[in-house]
């Protein structure tokens, strides 16, 4: 493949695709919110926006990504591997705009071997697994790389570990787009192997058999879509490096830390701990300053809080685990989901679907928080605020 098939820089048409952008995606009342320092006074309705909240700098790097390919190749047959981001109105605008997907969120789609000589793959901010890379390489098309930073940060880790012999065990969603891709990293390596935890729980059976060994066809059962192939839990628990999806809960990635610490020390000592134990924080500074924020945002007391984002988002879904320890929170995807002041649909966390909850909003003078999870366009969370105010008769902002 010859070196211009292969773009992570973009192609300098920021400023051509800039009055594109803001037409999808720009909000004058997030701007009014964000120049009243963030609070903004609706009738009786107090609005109290996250300082850090929706588009990070890599979401806002892999839509200008994907919008600057379609004007570099405008007659060029134009795929995205899948999601470029997890929201479902950026997606869809994608499409809009001629993009097609090569795998749905459902895992429906036409695959990798759509892709013919001459066609442009976007490839998303989750980045994509050293065998798709691979195919796509062999394929002759055009690669357009949105791959976040944040993200090649935790491979550089996770390549240090496998080379290493050290086996990388990554807080996250196996599932997950990004913890695919991250985890396939260790395959490029004879000694390279993982496991995925996906919380304390998981870690603590990982921590209760480095310390005291177990049953290894049960634990290779509990884990069988969350490691490498052949990983021999008496074998392969010996070293560990950790890493982490970057859109996990920080508190919970640091605490998973400092168990595998412990648990590794008790089994070999502490004088062992140099040549057994790696660890390196690869939470992104987006994903922690939207959490530090949320936790800012509740010593202020609103009445409730709103998350903003898509359902399948975990950076949005940990911000809702965040704030619904300390206030009423409803996660919902956009404005629809408000149904009136009687009514919300809105996704728990953890929970598998949404739900219906009455009586959200409370009668007379209210606070309401916001936030929205970094792949969320302003110009959604304009629209939440609006149909808020709205059921208390504000229709000015």
């Amino acid at each position: 493949m010859g070196e211009t098939d292969y773009y992570q820089r973009g192609f300098g048409l920021k400023d051509a695709i800039r009055p594109e952008l803001l037409a999808d995606y720009h909000s004058r009342i997030v701007e009014r919110l964000k120049a009243s320092g963030h609070r903004l006074q609706a009738g009786r309705l107090t609005f109290l926006l996250a300082r850090e909240f929706g588009f990070c700098y890599g979401v806002d790097r892999a839509v200008e990504y994907a919008y600057e390919t379609r004007r570099k190749f405008p007659e060029r047959t134009i795929y995205l591997v899948g999601e470029i981001i997890h929201n479902p109105h950026v997606n869809a605008r994608l499409k809009e705009m001629g993009i097609q997907f090569l795998r749905e969120a459902d895992g429906s789609g036409p695959g990798l071997e759509a892709v013919r000589p001459r066609d442009v793959v976007i490839l998303p901010a989750f980045g994509v697994t050293v065998e798709e890379m691979a195919r796509l390489r062999a394929s002759g098309c055009v690669l357009v790389d949105t791959t976040c930073g944040s993200v090649l940060n935790v491979w550089k880790n996770v390549d240090r570990f496998s080379s290493t012999g050290f086996t990388a065990l990554i807080h996250g969603k196996y599932a997950h787009e990004e913890t695919r891709a991250t985890a396939s990293r260790t395959t490029q390596y004879p000694s390279g192997r993982h496991l995925v935890v996906r919380d304390r729980a998981e870690a603590q059976v990982v921590c209760d058999y480095i310390r005291r060994g177990g049953d290894r066809g049960m634990f290779l059962a509990r884990f069988a879509a969350a490691c490498s192939p052949g990983f021999d839990p008496d074998l392969h628990l010996g070293r560990i490096g950790l890493a982490n999806q970057t859109t996990m809960l920080s508190s919970e990635s640091l605490e998973i830390q400092g168990m595998i610490r412990g648990a590794l020390a008790d089994r070999y000592g502490e004088d062992e701990i140099p040549e057994r134990f790696r660890a390196f924080d690869t939470i992104c500074s987006a994903t922690q300053d939207r959490q530090d924020s949320v936790l800012a945002l509740i010593v202020e007391k609103p009445d409730l809080l709103v998350v903003i984002g898509g359902y399948n988002s975990s950076n949005t879904s940990h911000l809702t685990a965040l704030a619904s320890r300390s206030v009423p929170t409803y996660h919902i995807e956009d404005a629809s989901c408000i149904m009136g002041a009687e009514s919300i649909r809105h996704k728990p966390f953890g929970a598998s679907a949404e739900i219906t909850t009455r009586d959200w909003l409370p009668e007379g003078p209210a606070t309401v928080g916001l936030t929205a999870g970094a792949s969320t366009p302003n110009n959604k969370i304009g629209e939440v605020v609006a149909s808020i105010a709205a059921l208390r008769g504000v229709t000015d902002l």
